[in-house]
């Protein structure tokens, strides 16, 4: 660990209390160096912010080993959450790895809540400053911003850096390129697997896939007992408006999209008919793959700020925490800040820029004709690569 005392002079300001902020504020303090998280929600929101997240070895659990939390995480991660079906609508099962009793695998699951509360847990007191969204980010000589604040708080600080996401407001200082949607939409489902045995039996201990008509009922056990279930259509980005189904009433809802699958296995159906009365639709959005700025003195962006793509590369979080570390890393081993964030960046684009290509090549995969066929041929080469 080093200690950089340069740098622990400069006001750091990081926008955005999700994993990758969090992760980027702890392993700078593991190096001394001092940095303020200001998050827009009134207090931790991390729970209900997405579900269960697989870590991985070479960017998630790297980063958590840099942020001196590795063995924690260990103790309490889910490597039974690894368990994987694949299905068609009919119900044929494609895959059905299961991961055996004590075996660790390399992509362990937590819910993102507890991942959260791992970090927040370590942070120093005061480094998290809740109810401060950011309105505007101004430009100042030196590579200095001026940040303003919907509570009417400014803070200047030598260096910011952008963890708050796919419609980051810092973006747009740095580059023209806008979050575009991506050609699906999902509507969020859950199941209480305790209610529901069969349905969990089912499910298994981790994820399921089932894929056909360029559709998709992906579900995923989390670690509180309830089933994410993620209804996804390829539909124009207009859909949620014009389709009519009343998502705030949500016994009608249901039915609806029921209807939409009506022709599916009764297994994948009651995914929907056993699902709780909490429907939530989103549209799934991206920025171009490859994405890249010139860089700027002063400010970076990391996570989906800075390479927002599609869920279907298992990339996100793990791409964020990893940023989270590559950043904090260069700035600890950069008497000028200047410096480590170039370092940095020329580093990000080139791994995010594959996990990109990936996820969007994945996406194009999952939602065409012969989706589980061509899944199935997909993890097979995977896995005969991994074995050479």
């Amino acid at each position: 660990m080093t200690t950089n005392h340069i740098n622990n002079t400069k006001k750091i300001a990081i926008i955005g209390g999700g994993p990758g902020g969090l992760t980027l504020a702890l392993i700078l303090q593991r190096h001394g160096i001092a940095a303020t998280v200001y998050e827009r929600e009134a207090q931790d929101g991390n729970a209900q912010r997405g579900g269960s997240l697989d870590i991985h070895e070479d960017s998630g659990q790297m980063a958590l080993k840099e942020a001196g939390l590795l063995e924690q995480f260990k103790a309490i991660a889910r490597y039974e959450g690894e368990d994987f079906r694949l299905f068609d609508k009919t119900g044929k099962i494609y895959m059905d790895d299961r991961a055996e009793d004590g075996e660790q695998g390399d992509r362990p699951e937590i819910d993102r809540g507890v991942l959260c509360d791992l970090l927040l847990n370590a942070l120093q007191p005061g480094t998290i400053r809740y109810g401060y969204k950011l309105t505007e980010a101004a430009a100042m000589e030196g590579g200095r911003h001026e940040l303003h604040f919907d509570n009417g708080e400014k803070v200047t600080a030598d260096l910011v850096i952008g963890a708050d996401g796919a419609f980051s407001k810092l973006r747009p200082l740095l580059t023209d390129a806008q979050a575009s949607y991506s050609g699906l939409t999902m509507v969020e489902l859950h199941v209480d697997a305790k209610a529901y045995p069969d349905q969990a039996a089912f499910n298994a201990r981790g994820k399921v896939f089932a894929l056909d008509d360029n559709k998709g009922i992906l579900a995923q056990l989390n670690g509180d007992g309830k089933i994410k279930v993620y209804l996804t259509f390829t539909v124009e980005q207009s859909w949620l408006d014009t389709c009519c189904i009343p998502f705030d009433q949500p016994k009608e809802a249901k039915q609806q999209l029921l209807a939409y699958f009506d022709d599916w296995a009764e297994p994948l159906q009651n995914y929907i008919r056993n699902s709780e009365d909490l429907v939530l639709p989103r549209r799934i959005y991206m920025l171009p793959v490859g994405l890249k700025w010139e860089h700027k003195p002063g400010i970076t962006l990391i996570g989906d700020a800075a390479h927002l793509m599609s869920p279907f590369a298992g990339e996100g979080v793990n791409l964020a925490m990893r940023d989270a570390a590559e950043l904090a890393l260069a700035i600890a081993g950069h008497e000028d800040t200047d410096q480590a964030i170039q370092a940095y960046e020329k580093k990000m684009y080139e791994y995010s820029a594959e996990s990109a290509q990936s996820s969007d090549d994945n996406l194009k995969l999952m939602f065409s004709g012969n989706a589980a066929t061509n899944l199935k041929a997909l993890f097979d080469e995977l896995y005969e690569q991994f074995a050479q």
